[in-house]
């Protein structure tokens, strides 16, 4: 199985890249867990879509590789990052090439404030819906206080909040294991 980690923070000791790094310890040997760095894409411009710039190409063919997602998704301003959201309209075009159609996801979110990202997550579940994205529902991990639960390079080391993570893990490899029959 291969699955493909997503942060939508392009922050240097990022919380959300510490949980794809997290991610990676904590997933079973025998997946293939990779990840792509969404800043390389450029903006999106429709004017682009028949002749798409080589970054987004590498983008749709490691995302067209992968059983399934694992989005982690900052909160701004109540939403999904600007990031993200140019991602997701790159992967999602041209209206006949959707990369994620069919893909199950999971989400983890992380803040300093008390909520840990959960209006983000929300968000993104609707988004989910038009994408045709199988997305994870339980458990939902949402990491309050992320300045107490991550080090200075943005490493996990809350157990509680890694084991919610290996949780969320079992659980999409679950989902995806079940819906590939």
């Amino acid at each position: 199985m291969q699955i493909l980690g997503l942060s939508g923070s392009l922050r240097k000791h990022s919380f959300h890249a510490g949980i794809l790094r997290a991610a990676k310890e904590l997933l079973p040997k025998d997946i293939d867990f990779y990840t792509f760095d969404l800043g390389k894409l450029p903006l999106f411009n429709q004017d682009l879509e028949v002749n798409m710039p080589r970054e987004v190409q590498e983008f749709k063919s490691a995302a067209r590789k992968a059983d399934a997602i694992l989005f982690a998704s900052p909160e701004y301003n109540h939403s999904i990052s600007g990031v993200l959201k140019n991602a997701i309209d790159w992967a999602s075009r041209p209206p006949n090439d959707n990369v994620f159609d069919g893909k199950v996801a999971a989400i983890a979110s992380a803040s300093t404030g008390a909520f840990g990202g959960i209006r983000a997550q929300y968000h993104l579940r609707q988004v989910f819906v038009y994408l045709d994205i199988h997305a994870v529902n339980r458990p939902q991990i949402a990491i309050p206080f992320a300045d107490q639960k991550f080090d200075k390079e943005g490493n996990l080391i809350d157990e509680k909040a890694r084991e919610g993570l290996k949780e969320l893990l079992n659980a999409l490899i679950a989902l995806t294991s079940k819906l590939k029959k």
